[in-house]
């Protein structure tokens, strides 16, 4: 319950949860806008066992998610 309004979470499709149309309407195009031009990207590190790296620096990431993300102890984490 927000401030006494009874509200009703709607499932939408790519596992969105929204308390109307209009909020999962944007969620889905946001996701769809972040996953096209991968802004995401600043948020994540990649971790490489493999060369006992840690990969910082944007480009670097993007390059290693698409080269090395398939290899074995190279891992996509998220930056807190």
């Amino acid at each position: 319950m927000i401030s006494g309004q009874n509200r009703v979470w709607l499932h939408y499709i790519k596992d969105i949860i929204a308390a109307d149309v209009y909020s999962g309407v944007f969620l889905a195009s946001y996701m769809r806008h972040s996953g096209i031009t991968k802004s995401y990207v600043s948020s994540l590190e990649v971790v490489d066992l493999q060369r006992y790296k840690v990969i910082k620096n944007t480009p670097r990431v993007r390059q290693a998610i698409k080269e090395r993300s398939h290899v074995p102890f190279v891992f996509v984490v998220g930056k807190n």
